[in-house]
């Protein structure tokens, strides 16, 4: 849960991830739509290599995966730290993806 204040077009102006900051702050979901696109556009806005960071780690990650599949590289080569990085983000790529195969009954789409 975050707090944010809006303007008068009813744009998210402002947030405080902890305090209530005055009357006109609202409470909010950390996963709400606008609240994140705000959070997205404020770091784009204050560290231009961000979204080249991000690319790139995806480029690494791709570099990776390409090197142990034939077998240049094993995967127990790497540190512990760089394989669990490694799993946690395969896994969140696969659950993001099936996210998007079940509507909200649950039914394959």
């Amino acid at each position: 849960m975050a707090y944010i204040l809006k303007n008068a077009l009813g744009e998210i102006i402002a947030v405080s991830a902890t305090e209530n900051l005055g009357a006109d702050w609202l409470l909010i979901e950390d996963n709400a739509k606008d609240y994140l696109e705000f959070l997205e556009r404020s770091l784009a806005k204050s560290d231009p290599f961000r979204e080249s960071d991000i690319h790139l780690a995806r480029v690494l990650e791709d570099l990776i995966t390409l090197l142990t599949e034939r077998n240049i590289i094993r995967f127990t080569d790497l540190p512990l730290a760089a394989q669990k990085r490694l799993n946690d983000r395969a896994s969140m790529r696969k659950s993001t993806q099936l996210s998007g195969l079940l509507d909200h009954s649950s039914h394959i789409v």
